[in-house]
């Protein structure tokens, strides 16, 4: 099966996880059921640092700031240190694939509130060092417009004086079914040169890359493991990142 968006997958949404679940059995579907679980004890943990009264309510406020978005991208660092991503066609189910799930689900929370995000981005410069924090790879002076989404936030590369349109999507991850009728998950990271342009409302998929100096036309959809240079798309294979 041709890796293109019409064939492919984007996970996050609660009928996708239920999808994933069906494919999956016994002890690997409970695994799975579990580690969903992890966004809604984030929420629940903040909450009850904040409406306890075990200190007066500023520290509370900062321990519930720190909670929020300082917990997630740490965890996800220990978590990287201890079983790396493997990015490139992975099998759903196997350890890879659980590694990458469990890290997925410290992100839920921010992409089921985006409005979370936005208010990092109100500080200049702020929402990258954030970004930094989860591993992503950031040059300078990098503009995120309004209604930008990023789900797998360690799996970008950005150069430096970059600006992304409103609306931009950044998704490093893909399901889809190859020739056999199996679901496999497509991880690599997306890439984008210096001084770069991304037109509003774009979406790039996993392994995606924009050379330097390119402006995109608004609603581009790229492919997985696609270049882009001199306005024209270069498919590439998706055996390798």
């Amino acid at each position: 099966m041709e890796s293109t968006p019409s064939s492919a997958v984007r996970i996050g949404d609660a009928s996708e996880a239920k999808v994933l679940s069906l494919v999956l059995s016994g002890p690997k579907r409970l695994l799975m059921l579990v580690i969903n679980y992890c966004p809604l004890l984030h929420a629940i943990l903040i909450g009850v640092t904040l409406s306890i009264a075990w200190a007066p309510w500023q520290w509370r406020l900062l321990a519930g700031l720190g909670l929020l978005y300082l917990l997630p991208p740490l965890a996800a660092r220990v978590m990287r240190a201890v079983a790396p991503l493997r990015e490139g066609r992975i099998p759903v189910g196997t350890r890879h694939f659980f590694s990458w799930w469990a890290l997925f689900n410290l992100q839920v929370l921010f992409s089921r509130l985006p409005a979370l995000e936005e208010v990092l981005r109100l500080v200049p410069g702020l929402y990258t060092l954030w970004l930094r924090l989860w591993g992503a790879r950031i040059g300078r002076l990098t503009y995120w417009a309004a209604g930008l989404r990023i789900l797998d936030r360690s799996l970008v590369c950005i150069g430096d004086d970059v600006i992304f349109g409103a609306g931009v999507r950044l998704n490093p991850h893909v399901l889809r079914r190859n020739d056999r009728g199996e679901l496999e998950l497509i991880l690599a990271t997306v890439t984008v040169g210096d001084r770069v342009v991304v037109g509003g409302y774009s979406l790039l998929t996993a392994g995606t890359v924009i050379a330097p100096d390119e402006c995109t036309r608004a609603f581009l959809i790229s492919p997985p493991f696609s270049k882009w240079k001199n306005g024209t798309r270069i498919a590439k294979t998706d055996a390798t990142p």
